[in-house]
């Protein structure tokens, strides 16, 4: 069951951290919690400090005082300050004008994914401020505290001067009942392209798709159409990227799925390997999870597959399954191999992945200061954003600031 609508009221106090979601119940971690203790200097070398002033009383030099620290510029010191701020600026209205509406999390992401999860959040927060300030972006507050922002006409007039054309996103903010499945699509979408990975949500790929239909012919209202419990469906992700090997198709679960859906879901997985709508070999499939619960049910349906496929022997057209992690699960289904001779046999074959995850839903709840108390896990440093990549597909690319081409150009 879908959660109430949100009533959207208009914010006008400092910026400050999404706190909306929960916090995660299995993550223990508290390693943002608590202040971090200042260590105290050894006895030594307190006595060396003594000593040294001392000397710099009696008039005999400080050799301390000759040593320079190097001081650690970061982007600053490729790109000026002037042109990172206007990049900075400029990604960010792009951001609001391509998805309509973001959170200080989205901008954490596009802009800032080099860095360690605070100092991503610290620098989104300082860009937010500046530009709610500057009337470019208006942020609205939702009845659960969450904080989503808008582009206003101002901000539209600021990227027409940039040469890209934008239209005011505000009205259509304050409208928004829940927009919560849709910032969660924005996230992951972000997250992927933060991995060098083309993505788009739903609403986007759907326009993709059909863009260069004839006039005459109906829009597609799909990527692949399956039927589960005697009726026929056509499935959307909610977030559709396309790397090397294939398609990846993102279901992003905010509520648990009724019997429909989750016969949806069972069908979806067992399509891994079919071409869909738009011509993509469909290799993966990625469920994020918002709780617990909902995280076991759909872990549940997947190893039931998993304990039917080790029953019988695998047969053309059928799907293998196996979890080979926790929440990771092999496909594996049954490939004709042609030889040299003419003959053909068939091999068992890996053909693309299940993922179920979390998502993390703790990282927006995360505070800036010594009353934080939400675990700071899941950022870029680790395997866990847009999905844990199974080791069979290499690691991640490191997550690199999109902001060393400081140049005018529109989040792609």
């Amino acid at each position: 069951m879908e959660h109430p609508n949100d009533a959207l009221t208009l914010d006008t106090r400092d910026i400050q951290p999404d706190t909306h979601e929960a916090r995660p119940p299995h993550n223990k971690d508290t390693s943002g919690g608590a202040a971090e203790s200042r260590p105290s200097l050894p006895q030594d070398a307190a006595q060396d400090t003594s000593v040294t002033k001392a000397m710099v009383s009696q008039g005999q030099p400080d050799s301390a005082s000759d040593i320079r620290r190097t001081v650690h510029r970061g982007l600053s010191a490729a790109v000026p300050p002037d042109q990172l701020r206007q990049a900075i600026r400029l990604r960010t209205l792009a951001l609001a004008d391509r998805f309509r509406v973001i959170r200080t999390i989205d901008v954490a992401i596009a802009c800032f994914p080099e860095r360690p999860f605070k100092a991503a959040l610290t620098a989104a927060q300082r860009a937010m401020r500046s530009l709610t300030k500057d009337k470019l972006l208006i942020r609205y507050r939702t009845d659960r505290f969450q904080h989503i922002y808008g582009l206003t006409a101002a901000g539209a007039h600021w990227l027409h001067d940039q040469n890209m054309d934008a239209s005011p996103s505000v009205r259509r903010v304050s409208d928004m009942t829940n927009p919560e499945h849709t910032l969660w699509m924005t996230f992951v979408t972000l997250a992927c392209q933060t991995r060098g990975v083309a993505a788009h949500t739903e609403a986007e790929a759907l326009q993709l798709l059909n863009q260069s239909r004839p006039s005459d012919t109906p829009a597609k209202q799909g990527f692949l159409t399956v039927e589960s419990r005697g009726v026929r469906r056509a499935l959307r992700p909610d977030v559709l990227s396309e790397e090397d090997d294939g398609a990846t198709w993102y279901e992003i679960d905010r509520s648990k799925r009724g019997a429909d859906r989750e016969a949806s879901l069972v069908e979806l997985v067992q399509s891994i390997g079919a071409t869909i709508a738009n011509g993509s070999i469909l290799r993966r499939v990625v469920v994020h999870a918002k709780t617990e619960r909902i995280l076991k049910r759909a872990l549940a349906l997947l190893r039931t597959l998993e304990k039917a496929t080790q029953e019988k022997t695998l047969t053309v057209g059928e799907r293998g399954f196996r979890e080979i992690d926790d929440g990771v699960f092999e496909v594996r289904a049954l490939i004709k191999r042609r030889h040299d001779d003419g003959r053909t046999s068939l091999h068992e074959q890996l053909i693309g992945h299940v993922i179920i995850q979390l998502l993390p839903t703790w990282l927006p709840k995360v505070r800036i200061g010594t009353g934080n108390k939400y675990s700071l896990t899941g950022w870029f440093e680790e395997n866990y954003l847009p999905y844990r990549r199974p080791d069979s597909l290499g690691p991640w690319r490191p997550a690199k600031s999109p902001l060393l081409r400081a140049r005018r150009d529109s989040i792609s």
